[in-house]
């Protein structure tokens, strides 16, 4: 039935100047605060419909750095690009959960 199905949530992922500003302002667009955070460096917030990540990158500020999805049956992350050369993730949420610290460092919650 279709109420049984996965949760899967759409994934953007963009490049920012200055990480703190940032949470500032996704967190009163996204009406919560981030579900992760790594001071510095990265921001992450679930919400019903949406997976929505920063990193901070002043050089490349406002720039889109990659889609996907975030998907409860999917393994650990996998990657490839489309036709016009973006990059769409595949991850389940406790792969991207172990993901963070690997890559970032040891996150907090928001």
């Amino acid at each position: 039935m279709f109420w049984e199905k996965p949760m899967r949530r759409f994934h953007i992922s963009l490049a920012v100047a200055d990480l703190a500003a940032s949470i500032r302002d996704y967190s009163r667009r996204l009406g919560q605060a981030p579900t992760a955070v790594v001071p510095g460096k990265y921001a992450m917030w679930r919400t019903a419909q949406l997976n929505f990540s920063i990193n901070e990158m002043p050089q490349r500020a406002g720039q889109l750095r990659h889609l996907g999805f975030e998907d409860e049956t999917a393994g650990d992350f996998s990657s490839e690009r489309d036709v016009n050369g973006i990059e769409w993730e595949l991850f389940s949420p406790a792969a991207q959960d172990a993901k963070i610290p690997e890559v970032y460092g040891t996150a907090g919650r928001g």
